[in-house]
């Protein structure tokens, strides 16, 4: 099953509902990369000796990794971490995640700073790039086992928005501009 993405509604209601519009607004995996967003679907069955994902690791040096059950049995303070996880916020670095069980929701903003809601299921791994605004959150099902992917030591620093004068964040919108455009 492909991973599946839309433009999101701005209900307030339960962050772990789809939040579709109506009628829905899919967003396309070819949308997703002009935006820096990558996808990859892996077999996490044989998360540990899978081929494809060594090769994924060596090609794009994820030198580090760890594995977090995000679930209210096994995360402490798990109401906690999900209103954290939920502030839109940026990285200094691509933000790499693969879903070894369970579901679950990256949210991130477009260029016209609309929210895109992208439904993760085991055997998606996404890369979102430094300097994206973004936020997580489980589906109703509230689980989720995820392998956390880093180039080098993991930093686990968030910087929630207003967020726009890091050299990263600029870097970032740069790389959204079509040839020509913001030229004088």
């Amino acid at each position: 099953m492909a991973m599946e993405a839309w433009y999101m509604d701005s209900s307030e209601e339960d962050q772990r509902k789809p939040h579709r519009l109506t009628p829905n607004q899919p967003v396309s995996l070819g949308h997703l990369k002009t935006l820096g967003v990558f996808h990859w679907k892996l077999n996490a069955d044989i998360y540990e000796t899978d081929p494809e994902l060594e090769q994924l690791r060596r090609d794009h040096g994820y030198s580090f990794t760890d594995i977090i059950s995000i679930h209210k049995d096994t995360l402490p303070n798990y109401e906690e971490k999900l209103k954290m996880f939920f502030e839109e916020h940026l990285h200094l670095d691509d933000e790499i995640r693969y879903i070894l069980d369970g579901k679950a929701y990256f949210d991130i903003r477009d260029k016209e700073e609309r929210w895109i809601r992208i439904a993760m299921t085991k055997g998606d791994l996404i890369t979102l790039p430094a300097g994206i605004y973004h936020r997580f959150t489980l589906d109703e099902t509230n689980y989720t086992k995820a392998m956390r992917l880093f180039v080098g030591e993991p930093v686990w620093k968030a910087y929630n928005r207003p967020a726009d004068d890091f050299d990263i964040r600029q870097k970032y919108l740069s790389s959204l501009q079509e040839p020509g455009e913001g030229a004088v």
